[in-house]
């Protein structure tokens, strides 16, 4: 009897654990949000906004292919918003889909599918890999790492 009732709570305490993990309501908005932030900002052509959305030590990353041998680039931050602030207001959209969110108490991990626009004209397509951690001040990207094509690309909404 007394290890029926303990698997019971193991199972009450270890679903609601996942829900919290889960639920839309809850920290995967928080984390989708700082996501988003980074993404306004690109398009608004708004730097600071865009820097909010990053941990200070943050790493960007991008996978070059080509001639069958895949390279990684790292980029700086200070670049990279020098990028979005030379833009202009709606030329560098980003259309993003939030295929897999997932949550360990500090840390998340998302994996985004999405597609770029140049001043409304498509420029390719590929998918963001996603690290951040929960500090004082919100959810805040570590480690971003991505890939482009020109195809195939997933529809995006």
């Amino acid at each position: 009897m007394k290890r029926n009732l303990f698997v019971l709570l193991l199972l009450v305490v270890g679903s609601r654990a996942l829900a919290q993990n889960t639920a839309p309501g809850g920290e995967e908005k928080a984390v989708k949000s700082a996501i988003n932030q980074l993404f306004q900002g690109m398009l608004q052509a708004d730097s600071a906004l865009a820097a909010g959305a990053f941990d200070r030590g943050v790493v960007l990353q991008t996978i070059k292919t080509g001639s069958g041998n895949n390279m990684v680039q790292t980029d700086q931050l200070n670049s990279f918003l020098s990028f979005v602030a030379r833009g202009k207001k709606g030329r560098f959209e980003e259309r993003i889909v939030f295929t897999h969110v997932h949550i360990d108490g500090p840390l998340a991990s998302v994996w985004t599918d999405y597609q770029f626009f140049n001043s409304g004209i498509f420029s390719h397509c590929g998918v963001n890999s996603f690290q951040l951690v929960k500090k004082e001040g919100g959810w805040k990207i570590v480690h971003l790492i991505d890939t482009r094509r020109k195809e195939p690309c997933k529809p995006q909404p």
